[in-house]
């Protein structure tokens, strides 16, 4: 079964998968948001459709490692997922995240229009990533 990461943002959530073997991330895609009923519906339908059995989810800290409004906005939503569906959730720090998949984006030289599309899939691919890289 397949490890499914989500960074999770006001705006967007980006979603990233495992292969098979739990060995490698790849970028999915950037969820718009529209409300959190919405949001959370979609999330779930992913969940089942591609048979994930865990859910990893970038917790962003304050860069003095206390929990901050946006780490508890990232709880609340994930406590409103698990009231719909029974998954196992693995918080990871994802502090700079975004700014590695920013950094990377960047270095391939897209274009500051292109890479706000997928910023946040690619720093879910981070999270995902480091996340797996920790089972080894």
């Amino acid at each position: 079964m397949r490890v499914m990461a989500l960074d999770v943002g006001d705006k967007r959530i980006g979603i990233a998968v495992s292969d098979p073997l739990k060995i490698t991330a790849q970028s999915l895609e950037t969820l718009n948001r529209t409300n959190l009923k919405q949001d959370i519906a979609y999330i779930c339908g992913l969940l089942d459709k591609l048979e994930i059995s865990e859910l990893v989810v970038g917790f962003p800290k304050n860069m003095n490692g206390t929990v901050g409004p946006q780490a508890e906005k990232v709880q609340d939503f994930i406590n409103e997922l698990l009231k719909v569906k029974n998954i196992k959730v693995v918080y990871v720090d994802e502090r700079l995240s975004t700014v590695t998949a920013e950094k990377t984006l960047i270095a391939g030289d897209v274009s500051r229009r292109k890479r706000k599309t997928v910023v946040d899939k690619l720093a879910a691919t981070v999270i995902l990533q480091t996340y797996l890289d920790r089972l080894k």
